[in-house]
């Protein structure tokens, strides 16, 4: 078995679940969600050669699927919608696409680590395994309003431990144009 295999078949383990969950928030259609995951793993395939640094990863496997994204809503002719609709999702922490926001978003699960178990579930549950904050309150046994709340906390206490360890600079939407890391903390 190739190197490239290998890396495939790990690329498929690691990322197929986050992938589709976050190629169905943009489409909201199971069936559509499946047919882009699969084309985004087929360009994958072809294209895992011309990933120059691994370190890049997570960025160019997110770029590819974004891009499949945009070419389901162009033959879709529903890209105005689309659009539309990213430019609205851009305020949330989860969805901004740029190249700042998917760099610092690998230290994400880190960070999430060190956070209380409640607010940890509560992320991971909602941002990672596509839980509504409906289907949360359900999980966890709690309110509705108690659900919500503690999403927007564990939100708060992981923009602290990001901003404890990173002077960060963002744009109107909540997107970040720029961070530096600070250099007197070790515990980033």
């Amino acid at each position: 078995m190739t190197s490239h295999n290998k890396n495939l078949e790990s690329i498929w383990k690691n990322f197929n679940r986050e992938l589709f969950n976050f190629i169905l928030s943009k489409v909201k259609d199971r069936d559509a969600a499946k047919d882009i995951l699969q084309e985004t793993f087929i360009k994958i395939q072809k294209n895992i050669h011309s990933l120059k640094d691994d370190k890049s990863l997570k960025f160019w496997i997110y770029r590819i699927t974004y891009n499949s994204i945009i070419d389901y809503f162009r033959s879709k002719k529903i890209l105005k919608e689309f659009d539309d609709n990213s430019e609205n999702t851009a305020q949330s922490d989860s969805d901004g696409l740029n190249e700042n926001n998917l760099k610092l978003s690998e230290c994400v699960v880190p960070f999430i680590n060190k956070l209380p178990p409640i607010y940890k579930e509560a992320l991971t549950l909602t941002e990672f395994e596509n839980y509504s904050q409906l289907e949360l309150a359900d999980h966890l046994g709690i309110s509705y309003s108690g659900a919500k709340s503690r999403v927007q906390r564990a939100k708060v206490k992981l923009k602290e431990l990001f901003e404890d360890c990173c002077n960060i600079s963002y744009d109107k939407y909540g997107n970040i144009i720029e961070y530096h890391s600070r250099t007197d903390k070790k515990s980033c």
